[in-house]
């Protein structure tokens, strides 16, 4: 099968190598060009700091496949020269940039700048798929030929992973969740100082409360006339920055429409299987892993389970404030929740056919 030809546009940030390890050797995608904001002869020559130093990141070695992809400017690139883009750039430069993009080619960005539209759907693989049909909408309201399809905050992902089949079996009123977020959900510029997050949790996100509630219902929303109507949870959350690398752990409570026990909710959750029989290179083969041990998730432990890919559920109990149940979640936000999520968003998006 021939592969479509894809580009990373912010290929030496944080999410852009993770973009680079997700597509490498992938089955779909071949990446036949690297974004940055100088034209380079290679990706490794891009990557050079003037010191010599490498802006690499990762635990994982730079893939032999992607060593000597080409590089250009973002203003030398041609986005009609490929099948697909993805973008991990700034949301003031998507802004500028993505509409240029999608003119001609499909977009998958880990940027806000669209997340919010009224004709763009914010989207995670396996949870409401069914709301790429709105992407038909923004072709014709916008005349693009291609699209740009945003992935969620990254502290969003794992909390409606593991809403969205509770919803479907249970009906949910109301949710609360507090966060300790990993530092790399912030990136490296402008980051967080490392005299703020060693030995200390940072009570405050600027914006982040805000995103978690409009971004989670619109993406357990339903689809529309010509958008998503949101759903009608009631959400309140209290966001923090704790000193961990990689992985977001979530305390989450959830109050139901039907009563539920502790068991039928774990029976659901490990049974929610919306990959079986689907050849989705990135998805992992556990959605959602519940423990029973009463001491994990633990982000060290279980972040990278399915290649950070699967969501890690412990701690899970009756509530009785809210009429239903509380849990701790674990996720990966550079994996599921920015490159390798994106990736297998796009993946999903060619099975419908609309790349």
């Amino acid at each position: 099968m021939t592969r479509l030809k894809a580009a990373i546009v912010g290929a030496t940030g944080m999410a852009g190598q993770q973009f680079v390890l997700a597509l490498s050797g992938h089955p779909l995608f071949e990446v036949v060009q690297m974004v940055t904001s100088r034209d380079k002869r290679t990706y490794l020559e891009a990557l050079l700091e003037s010191d010599g130093s490498s802006r690499w990141t990762l635990s994982a070695d730079v893939p032999d496949d992607m060593k000597d992809i080409p590089v250009v400017s973002s203003e030398n690139f041609r986005p009609e020269a490929v099948d697909v883009i993805f973008t991990a750039v700034e949301s003031d430069l998507a802004k500028e940039l993505e509409p240029r993009f999608a003119a001609t080619t499909p977009t998958f960005s880990t940027a806000s700048a669209f997340r919010y539209e009224d004709d763009t759907p914010l989207m995670i693989p396996g949870v409401n798929d069914h709301h790429a049909e709105l992407l038909r909408v923004q072709q014709a309201r916008r005349g693009w030929k291609g699209f740009v399809l945003p992935i969620p905050n990254c502290t969003v992902t794992g909390l409606a992973i593991t809403l969205q089949p509770l919803q479907e079996h249970f009906g949910i009123e109301r949710v609360l969740m507090v966060s300790m977020q990993a530092v790399s959900g912030a990136g490296r510029s402008p980051g967080v100082r490392t005299l703020d997050s060693l030995d200390n949790i940072i009570p405050y996100i600027p914006k982040e409360e805000d995103k978690v509630k409009r971004e989670l219902r619109k993406i357990l929303g339903t689809r529309g006339d010509g958008a998503i109507v949101p759903s009608d949870i009631d959400i309140n959350c209290i966001c923090t920055r704790a000193a961990v690398l990689d992985g977001h752990t979530e305390a989450v409570f959830a109050g139901f429409r039907r009563q539920a026990s502790v068991e039928e909710v774990k029976a659901v959750l490990r049974s929610h299987q919306p990959f079986k029989g689907r050849s989705l290179h990135s998805a992992a083969e556990e959605w959602i892993h519940v423990h029973d041990d009463p001491f994990r998730p633990q982000v060290r432990l279980d972040r990278d389970r399915g290649d950070g890919m699967t969501t890690s559920v412990g701690r899970l109990e009756a509530d009785e404030v809210l009429g239903g149940v509380k849990y701790m979640l674990v996720s990966h936000n550079t994996k599921m929740g920015a490159g390798k999520g994106a990736v297998l968003l796009a993946e999903c998006v060619a099975e419908q056919g609309l790349i």
